[in-house]
């Protein structure tokens, strides 16, 4: 599942060597948390939210099969000031 989603958030963003997936396992619940630069961030996010939406309906289908709980947390890196 966590191909599935690194390949899916490259194919969306500008800046595809930022994207990292990471997945943290905690008994019966997995938690995929999705990295991406800054300003990528709107294009995994979409308009009003539909596309963090149409990700997690993949990753809920998914888990289902597996009868376990996977959670999908977006977030970004921080671009430094200069």
């Amino acid at each position: 599942m966590k191909d599935l989603i690194e390949f899916i958030a490259k194919s969306l963003v500008d800046h595809p060597e930022a994207v990292v997936v990471r997945t943290i396992d905690d008994g019966q619940t997995t938690i995929l948390e999705l990295t991406v630069a800054q300003e990528d961030l709107g294009k995994i996010i979409g308009k009003q939210g539909r596309t963090a939406r149409s990700l997690r309906t993949i990753v809920a289908a998914a888990s289902a099969k597996a009868r376990k709980r996977t959670i999908l947390e977006i977030v970004h890196i921080e671009t430094p000031c200069f």
